[in-house]
């Protein structure tokens, strides 16, 4: 059976069931799956929080008798494969399911063709590929820790009119308006952890958590690459690390033992050159080359008060990218927002690391002591392609993203 506009209808409401779950299914994509019969919705399903039971059996289980001769729009290809749980493949064939439509075949070397295959050969009719640009975005952070090892990384900016995105020494700046800001605040949702340099951390003080009603619990996992240990304990991530886990991500050279631990090169077998510091960041010093408060305690105290608070500790060069990200995929973090000053955010462009950008630009202007954005809409870098544009009240978002 060839491929028609209502199997690309199904498909895409299966797509829109899967983003929600997005970044609340641990190391397991947030999939969707619908269950079809005579044109009728009977059954549908995306992956439980935490991963666990994934859509298929959710799916069928809803549909119940009336999966028999069924088509089963899946966004990613049925697992084969026994794990935790059984196959989901197996599940589609004891239902007697007739069809099977998918949108992405699953690059895991576990299940990849091998599910599409157990079905074929239980008489099953498959259809792979169907919306699979669209089906491949909304799995972007399963499919790029996957395939590269990392996580999909995003990079948000807030842009003033003259090419601003805040103000030395004046703190968190509004920029965009409020429905960019609550738009904002949906990403964070469905992202697996959010990323700011120290000097962001100190001169803001943010909380970087999610703020909309009903989605509180879905704040992400929140990173500072804070090299000598410098967030203060009166900060609101520090605070709060208790309710929502804060790493900070610290260098080798202070790590108690005198070597590297946690996120660390030589625990994945990597020996890079090292990327320099930014500018302005050296030891001691803040993201913008601020001078750090000064040492009311000294470099062992600071480390335990912090831990003491709840936060976590990893040690790991933080302008090595190229090894943090790795490392953060190996903990199941699939999706990770950039949030926060210019000069990280130009770290991770310069290194190649980042997947997709949201570049909000807002009609307000930013005078004296501006701080210049490391890109703007006429500098965007090769290999991006503008994939859409919207508008927020008055505040333009365009998006750009690589090919997955």
């Amino acid at each position: 059976m060839s491929v028609t506009p209502h199997d690309e209808s199904f498909m895409a409401a299966a797509i829109r069931l899967s983003r929600r779950h997005l970044g609340r299914t641990a190391t397991n994509p947030s999939v969707g799956c619908l269950i079809v019969r005579d044109g009728v919705v009977v059954g549908q399903a995306v992956t439980a929080v935490g991963g666990r039971p994934h859509a298929e059996p959710q799916a069928l289980a809803e549909a119940g008798a009336a999966a028999r001769g069924a088509t089963a729009y899946v966004t990613l290809e049925p697992c084969s494969h026994h794990g935790k749980t059984p196959p989901c493949a197996e599940a589609l064939i004891a239902y007697g399911v007739a069809r099977v439509v998918i949108s992405v075949t699953d690059p895991d070397p576990r299940v990849s063709g091998r599910g599409i295959a157990m079905l074929r050969e239980a008489g099953i009719e498959v259809d792979a590929g169907v919306l699979e640009a669209d089906g491949r975005r909304s799995l972007a952070g399963y499919l790029t820790r996957q395939t590269k090892n990392r996580p999909y990384v995003t990079l948000k900016l807030a842009v003033s009119a003259n090419g601003m995105i805040g103000r030395e020494g004046a703190g968190q700046v509004a920029i965009t308006g409020p429905e960019a800001r609550a738009e904002v605040q949906a990403l964070r949702a469905e992202t697996d952890a959010i990323l700011v340099g120290i000097g962001t951390a100190i001169s803001d003080d943010p909380l970087l958590t999610v703020r909309t009603p009903g989605l509180e619990a879905q704040s992400p996992i929140r990173i500072v690459l804070d090299p000598s240990l410098a967030l203060p304990l009166t900060s609101k991530l520090v605070q709060t690390a208790r309710d929502v886990p804060v790493i900070v991500v610290a260098s080798e050279e202070i790590s108690p033992s005198g070597s590297e631990e946690g996120l660390s090169p030589s625990a994945l077998g990597a020996n890079p050159q090292p990327i320099s510091p930014l500018v302005g960041e050296m030891s001691g010093r803040t993201e913008g080359g601020a001078t750090l408060p000064a040492a009311a305690m000294d470099l062992d105290s600071r480390r335990t008060a912090l831990e003491a608070a709840g936060v976590e500790i990893v040690y790991c060069n933080p302008y090595h990218p190229e090894i943090l990200l790795p490392a953060l995929a190996t903990r199941g973090i699939s999706s990770l927002l950039v949030e926060g000053g210019a000069k990280t955010a130009r770290l991770f462009l310069e290194a190649g690391l980042v997947d997709r950008i949201q570049l909000y630009q807002a009609p307000v202007v930013i005078g004296e002591g501006g701080i210049e954005s490391p890109l703007d809409a006429t500098d965007i870098p090769p290999g991006f392609a503008q994939t859409g544009t919207q508008m927020f009240g008055e505040d333009r978002l365009d998006e750009y993203e690589r090919g997955l």
